[in-house]
């Protein structure tokens, strides 16, 4: 369900498998970091700072991420009209808000639950029950729009790693201006907080050296500008079936298993045929040709 609303098919695959594996590991070892972080040195979640930090982070990205594009459309405008573009942005637009929805729908739901009391218990079970599922979704989902970032490969195939950057960026500097350190000391705070910003950035330009130099795909030149990226395999079209051969003659009645007599090419009538029927070297008269006449021709 979540490859269905968060890579829809409009949205084109990767030119480098490898670059969206590194992201997929990253996002997983980033989660396994941050649960380890809290859990064993910080000595357990705030819940209500989790909660809080989650809504912000989506809001960032509603406001981050098209003013983002805002300014790549105002560089892209020197090389190409943005007209032709107005599709896939609106795609990419719908494409975050439905994930900001995902995003601040588990994190209401948990408000409400640490509202409910005692006598709410079988509430609260069914609520953990929808909860943990929203989770497991909002992380496939996270999954999915790592790659394309909101279907924006659709606009430019680089946009995707230049978004991740600003936005993982601006997430850890807040932190990093206030002091924040999650509770850890200031040599493992920081290196908690920017270790995302960093891991981020150095796939990113990796994947933007690997399109320029693998498909010269560029961030400053227009989508429309760029040319047919070489090392893809053109979809040929299947050939068209083969004509069926013109069905047999059916057999002769009253013998089916009899193939049918004569010759299939002969002619219905030979146009070197004599007028006359019968033999064609034969003489007009009836008769032998070969037996002698009654009488001597030589005879006086």
């Amino acid at each position: 369900m979540a490859r269905a609303l968060f890579h829809p098919a409009w949205i084109p695959e990767s030119l480098d498998p490898s670059v969206e594996r590194l992201k997929r590991i990253r996002i997983i070892a980033g989660l396994a970091a941050t649960l380890g972080v809290y859990t064993f040195l910080v000595g357990g979640f705030d819940v209500t700072e989790l909660l809080t930090n989650t809504l912000t982070a989506a809001v960032v990205l509603l406001f981050l991420t098209p003013l983002t594009v805002g300014v790549m459309l105002l560089v892209w405008r020197r090389t190409g009209t943005v007209r032709e573009l107005r599709v896939p942005l609106a795609g990419a637009f719908k494409l975050l808000l439905l994930f900001v929805c995902a995003l601040a729908v588990p994190v209401l739901l948990a408000w409400f639950m640490l509202g409910l009391g005692r006598e709410d218990l079988f509430l609260f079970l069914f609520l953990c029950l929808v909860m943990l599922w929203l989770v497991v979704f909002v992380f496939a989902a996270a999954l999915r729009v790592s790659g394309n970032f909101f279907g924006t490969g659709a606009v430019h195939r680089s946009l995707p790693a230049l978004l991740a950057v600003v936005t993982c960026w601006l997430m850890a500097l807040p932190d990093l201006i206030t002091g924040d350190l999650k509770g850890l000391g200031l040599a493992l705070g920081v290196v908690f907080i920017l270790a995302a910003p960093l891991t981020v950035t150095g796939i990113a330009l990796l994947e933007l050296r690997r399109l320029k130099r693998r498909y010269g795909i560029r961030l400053r030149e227009h989508p429309a500008a760029q040319g047919p990226f070489p090392g893809l395999v053109p979809q040929v079209p299947a050939p068209a079936p083969a004509a069926h051969p013109a069905p047999a003659p059916a057999p002769a009645p009253g013998r089916p298993h009899l193939p049918v007599q004569g010759n299939p090419y002969a002619h219905p009538r030979s146009p070197y045929a004599p007028a006359v029927p019968g033999h064609p070297y034969g003489a007009a008269t009836p008769g032998d040709p070969y037996v002698p006449p009654a009488q001597n021709p030589y005879a006086r």
